[in-house]
């Protein structure tokens, strides 16, 4: 009977301590309501011996745990005013073989603004998830598959197997292709149907990294490293990819030196960060793309030979859009569908008129340029189809469609159609080629300081 009478006291300490710990503060009572144990002392300046066997009414003040005990009706996170204040309260019924022998009152939070302030914590929190969330999302930098690559073209369709054969691998893969071709996405494809897709993929392009920054961007450094670095030091791409796949995208415009540091890093897989002699391992499936013509670089000497063979394990040579018109609308209803979505619009259709333009324009900025005409048709459309009034003027100059364009230039004169229709060029092939310059002159098939003079002339900074 020692055993076991020491035994019950254990268990009632312990759920003493429960109680103390897990409320601010708590009331039992028995069936007639009356107090059996209450910790309120803290709390409310209520001392246990000047409570027990007293009707609880009599003790908290609102109090229903007395009405509890005879409905057997639980309340839970109830609002009761207390001394002054809005606590939230739990009322519950303890049973016992069918019949009420008591009840527990509980207080959850002593004042409601605690609630407010939880609640408030809560939702900072979850804004601060999100945002961690959104972070890892952009670091893993991966938006598409193999279902987002749309195809009818037989081609297209081959490089999409070999895509998927190159993913069960770990070999070094080199995509080639025009600007605008979907280099990219063929990249995250590769990436997200390979088992390396619960770790990040990063990409990194590499011509647009300044010379002298492109290394430490790729290795990373030490604090210290050299005069200006970060006093914290920084991670390399090649150590954010660690377990995922690293883009090297635009890889021909890659300094030579670097392609010396290059390859000797695929070769060894093993790197260094700036200023350490600590060796790092390179986990990492290497994937490369560029719209140059790496034979003719490597002719040239601007592309060192043994590194275009090292990276040329698995080549996918993406066609253009002109050579695949059969999914042109495929595609076209794809982006228009994830326009409207992101700027909220209902969706516009393509007039049989319009998609009659559109195949007959050859696209030298690719699916990139598609998309560009695309939502600037939507935003200029009216009307629940896409005309080819809509359609850019360049467009339809380049495709012969002058009956459309007439219906749009009013009392413009020639020069002035020319004038808007070249700045129009000028701004949609600097949104193709990204800013860069020199790739606008190319796809303009004008001198580099004939095109500054028009930017000039036009205003385009």
């Amino acid at each position: 009977m020692d055993e076991r009478l020491k035994e019950l006291r254990r268990s009632i300490k312990m759920i003493e301590d429960v109680l103390d710990y897990a409320y601010e503060g708590y009331v039992l009572v028995d069936n007639a309501g009356k107090v059996v144990m209450i910790q309120y002392e803290k709390l409310l300046g209520i001392k246990e011996e000047e409570a027990i066997g007293k009707p609880v009414e009599d003790i908290i003040e609102n109090s229903r745990l007395h009405l509890v005990v005879k409905t057997g009706i639980e309340e839970i996170r109830k609002v009761q005013r207390i001394q002054g204040h809005d606590m939230i309260t739990n009322r519950i019924p303890i049973m016992m073989d069918g019949e009420i022998i008591g009840g527990l009152g509980t207080i959850l939070f002593k004042d409601i603004g605690e609630m407010k302030e939880l609640a408030h914590n809560l939702l900072d929190l979850q804004s601060k998830i999100n945002k961690y969330k959104f972070e890892i999302k952009r670091l893993e930098g991966v938006q598409y598959s193999f279902d987002n690559i749309l195809t009818r073209n037989p081609q297209m369709n081959y490089l999409k197997a070999i895509g998927m054969k190159a993913a069960e691998t770990n070999s070094t893969v080199l995509i080639t292709g025009e600007s605008g071709t979907g280099k990219e996405l063929f990249a995250q494809a590769i990436h997200k149907a390979s088992y390396r897709n619960k770790n990040p993929f990063i990409a990194i392009n590499c011509g647009a990294i300044p010379k002298g920054l492109i290394e430490s961007e790729l290795f990373g450094y030490i604090e210290g490293a050299f005069t200006g670095a970060s006093d914290k030091g920084k991670t390399g791409k090649f150590e954010l990819a660690s377990g995922g796949t690293l883009f090297l995208d635009e890889i021909g415009n890659m300094p030579v030196d670097m392609q010396v540091k290059l390859l000797r890093v695929l070769e060894t897989r093993e790197f260094e960060a700036i200023g350490s002699n600590k060796k790092l391992k390179l986990d990492a499936r290497i994937i490369a793309a560029t719209n140059e013509n790496l034979e003719e670089q490597v002719e040239l000497g601007n592309f060192r030979e043994d590194l275009y063979y090292r990276l040329n394990v698995i080549s996918i040579d993406i066609p253009p859009l002109k050579d695949r018109l059969e999914d042109l609308d495929m595609i076209a209803e794809n982006i228009i569908e994830k326009l409207s979505e992101e700027m909220s619009l209902e969706k516009k259709a393509l007039s049989d008129e319009t998609m009659s333009v559109l195949k007959s324009y050859n696209w030298p900025g690719n699916v990139r340029e598609l998309r560009n005409v695309l939502e600037r048709a939507i935003n200029l459309s009216s009307t629940e189809y896409i005309t080819p009034n809509d359609i850019s003027e360049r467009v339809l100059y380049k495709t012969k469609n002058h009956k459309y364009i007439n219906t749009k230039v009013g009392n413009k004169t020639l020069q002035e159609i020319v004038e808007e229709t070249e700045k129009e060029a000028i701004l949609s092939a600097l949104e193709i080629c990204k800013g860069n310059k020199t790739k606008v002159s190319e796809l303009l098939n004008i001198h580099r300081n004939s095109l500054y003079q028009k930017m000039r002339k036009y205003n385009i900074m």
